[in-house]
């Protein structure tokens, strides 16, 4: 019987969180580009916006969305700062843009 749907890369850092008391951004640190990339579009995601590219789209769809501009979607100053935070991290890690 499976009792959680989460996403892995959501859940290891869910407990990653929990577990201590480190910030977002060195929970984020040890994360493949591919599971950076991916939390950060869910954000967007849940934000309304509408993604441009194929893969994107194909990952997150287009359904409800409200934004084409990026610098439109409305997101919480801890959203924002979770999306730096990540982008960070992606360049550290050499991740493709």
């Amino acid at each position: 019987m499976r009792l959680l749907s989460v996403e892995p890369p959501v859940l290891r850092l869910a407990f990653a969180c929990l577990a201590s008391s480190i910030t977002l951004s060195r929970a984020f640190a040890g994360f493949p580009c591919d599971e950076l990339r991916a939390e950060r579009n869910s954000t967007y995601k849940d934000a309304g916006y509408c993604f441009k590219t194929a893969q994107a789209i194909r990952e997150f769809g287009n359904a409800d969305c409200r934004y084409d501009d990026i610098a439109d979607v409305p997101l919480s100053a801890a959203d924002r700062k979770k999306i730096a935070e990540i982008v960070a991290d992606e360049r550290r890690n050499g991740c493709p843009r």
